[in-house]
């Protein structure tokens, strides 16, 4: 698939890349239809904020359309479902995402201790930032796995 990756300080380039598979059984992938720019991704272009890495998918807040689900996905979402998707990954199970502190959820940030170190705490993982919000790819792309 095409996605939009950071190769370094105000280099992002229209790359192929691995197509996103399911991980966990509560996983989804996605469709992108479409994707914002906002602030926080020049902070990225311009590599203000640390542990981006070349090769890292750009991109957050996307919509799209649901084309696979994993086995552990029940309730509502299914297959051709269009939906919107958040900046925050969510577990929905921690304490903080049961008290709805979506943004400190205490299971999705791959890369909670560096976080903790960089803010003084963690933060929930984060679509297309940085390693220090968990690495995990963006939505400018043609698909996108979206977990739990």
């Amino acid at each position: 698939m095409r996605a939009l990756v950071w190769h370094g300080k105000e280099d992002i380039r229209c790359d192929e890349v691995t197509d996103p598979e399911i991980e966990d059984p509560r996983d989804a992938i996605v469709k992108v239809t479409s994707c914002a720019i906002c602030g926080s991704d020049l902070h990225l272009y311009h590599n203000l904020i640390p542990a981006i890495l070349p090769g890292d998918i750009m991109g957050h807040e996307m919509m799209g359309e649901v084309v696979e689900v994993g086995s552990g996905v029940i309730g509502a979402l299914r297959t051709g479902d269009r939906i919107v998707v958040p900046f925050t990954i969510i577990c929905g199970e921690c304490d903080q995402c049961k008290r709805k502190n979506f943004s400190v959820c205490e299971r999705t940030n791959r890369n909670k201790n560096i976080a903790d170190k960089a803010f003084g705490h963690t933060t929930a993982g984060l679509f297309g930032y940085t390693h220090l919000t968990g690495g995990y790819p963006g939505g400018q792309a043609e698909y996108v796995r979206v977990p739990f």
